[in-house]
């Protein structure tokens, strides 16, 4: 495509969130992805996160995001998806409402074995009116957990999808996000009578 006067188009961008709480693979997803290197903002969790971030569940864990991860996906000529990923720590919240202007969707991932850990996110973007989806990033050491289970230990609504990957699998990490823009053009798609 291109205007009149023979220039190219501008590619049309689609903002996408990856959010959820500490240690569950925001950073992992984006990377395994993205067609770029990732922009990350890993740093080395210090002496001074003690007392402040709990590692309950994630002991092992010896970096984390301070502000956001950046990847990029280009469907096509005309359509590229940006991916950011969200700080899961409690402390760096704030930036989650200047990293969800603009968003045409996002991710909620959750680690099965700490579920509680996810129901900030839920109710961040239920709050905001923000289509979402809940990715269950399957460690290798979690209980395996049926999406309907999922959906009603985190109390989602019906129209909130669940879908189960693994972060480090780019086939999979890519599905979690064909899954979410299906589900944002499908409530697009619909007649604004039957949304609500």
């Amino acid at each position: 495509m291109a205007y009149e006067n023979g220039s190219e188009l501008f590619p049309t961008a689609v903002k996408i969130l990856i959010a959820g709480g500490f240690g569950v693979g925001k950073t992992t997803l984006i990377g395994s992805t993205s067609e770029i290197e990732p922009l990350s903002t890993e740093e080395l969790i210090t002496a001074a996160s003690i007392g402040t971030d709990s590692l309950l569940g994630v002991e092992d864990k010896t970096t984390t995001t301070v502000a956001f991860d950046f990847g990029r996906i280009t469907i096509d000529p005309q359509h590229i998806l940006y991916l950011f990923g969200t700080p899961g720590q409690d402390r760096f919240w704030f930036m989650w409402n200047e990293l969800s202007t603009g968003t045409l969707g996002a991710v909620v991932l959750v680690d099965a074995r700490r579920l509680d850990a996810s129901f900030d996110a839920v109710d961040f973007f239920e709050r905001r009116g923000i289509d979402f989806l809940v990715a269950v990033n399957e460690f290798d050491d979690a209980y395996r957990y049926d999406p309907e289970e999922v959906s009603a230990a985190l109390k989602l609504q019906p129209n909130v999808p669940v879908v189960l990957c693994d972060a480090r699998d780019p086939r999979s990490a890519t599905s979690v996000l064909v899954t979410l823009v299906q589900q944002v053009l499908a409530g697009v798609a619909r007649p604004s009578s039957q949304l609500g």
